[in-house]
């Protein structure tokens, strides 16, 4: 017997929320591995259908877990709405990295830098992902952001969307963000005659 009710909360760090059964009764447990194959991880407040199995101590939990319809949506969730271009974006940035360095504007190890980090952050996302759903290690969040603000924050931007990973989390992305506007900031400098001109004699080019 399957029942019908709404997520009302959610704590994606731990892997666990609550559900309230429609029409009302007590919440019932919601690990993140009740879903059911293939869903994305809940945001919350999404209408979702179940199973009723119990833990080991014989306490109630949900199981099989469907989603009937997302958070503000009308529909079954996907991949985030809006979000398409967040892989573009990042693509984009990479390639006119790469094109300033065949045009010298810039040393052509720093696209292979960029590049570098980008499939590290997306590597520690997905690492973290497979944690929080098997209830691992958690990668840290400074980590995550650090990789970004190094200029791993392409590859970063990748995961959140590909994988559905850190990106409902209102207080990480300010800080995302914020790694990528100091990076973006930072890149800028080097295209000015005065940082290129630092950057080489870093690398030993000048």
């Amino acid at each position: 017997m399957r029942f019908q009710g709404r997520i009302t909360q959610w704590k994606d760090e731990q892997g666990f929320g609550f559900i309230t059964p429609n029409g009302g009764g007590e919440h019932l447990f919601l690990h993140v591995r009740a879903l059911a194959s293939g869903l994305p991880r809940p945001v919350g407040d999404e209408i979702v259908t179940y199973g009723m199995a119990r833990d080991d101590k014989g306490r109630p939990r949900a199981a099989a877990v469907r989603f009937v319809r997302a958070a503000g949506q009308r529909r079954a969730p996907g991949a985030p709405a809006g979000k398409h271009w967040q892989p573009a974006f990042a693509f984009l940035f990479l390639a006119l990295l790469g094109a300033a360095a065949l045009t010298g504007r810039l040393p052509a190890v720093l696209p292979l830098l960029y590049g570098g980090l980008s499939i590290l952050a997306f590597a520690a996302y997905a690492i973290d992902k497979s944690a929080a759903r098997n209830g691992g290690w958690r990668t840290k969040e400074n980590t995550l952001h650090l990789l970004a603000l190094a200029g791993g924050w392409p590859g970063a931007l990748v995961a959140q969307q590909r994988l559905r990973h850190k990106s409902a989390k209102t207080s990480f992305l300010v800080v995302f963000w914020t790694t990528v506007i100091l990076n973006c900031g930072a890149l800028a400098w080097l295209l000015t005659p005065a940082g290129n001109l630092a950057l080489r004699q870093m690398l030993g080019n000048g």
